[in-house]
């Protein structure tokens, strides 16, 4: 029994069809059995769905020459730098729009080489 290129196409399509109908029903009744067990054991969303807060990482803004130990600014200042001029411990940082370009920077390095 040979089969055609179109009606393997139908199969397939009558098959996805099906899929599509049967993970639509399976799902609903999926959800309806989590909302009975969360109902019936009184579960909150952060037990269901345990989740941690993103963390943003800060930039350190000032740095102990001597330790190497960095401090963002933020919170309590630690003892390195509690009570001193700040501006002593500031870390130099250009923006990236004042670096230098790609195409200085390749020229930099052909001039090392020779």
């Amino acid at each position: 029994m040979t089969n055609t290129l179109n009606a393997l196409l139908a199969q397939r399509t009558q098959l996805d069809a099906a899929i599509a109908r049967a993970r639509k029903e399976e799902s609903q009744e999926a959800l309806k059995k989590v909302h009975e067990l969360v109902a019936e054991f009184g579960f909150t969303a952060q037990q269901v769905f345990p989740w941690k807060p993103a963390i943003k990482k800060v930039t350190p803004k000032y740095r102990d020459e001597k330790s190497g130990a960095t401090w963002t600014g933020r919170g309590k200042p630690p003892a390195w730098i509690a009570g001193k001029n700040r501006a002593d411990f500031l870390i130099e940082c250009r923006p990236s729009h004042e670096g230098p370009f790609l195409a200085e920077m390749a020229a930099a390095s052909s001039k090392q080489r020779t």
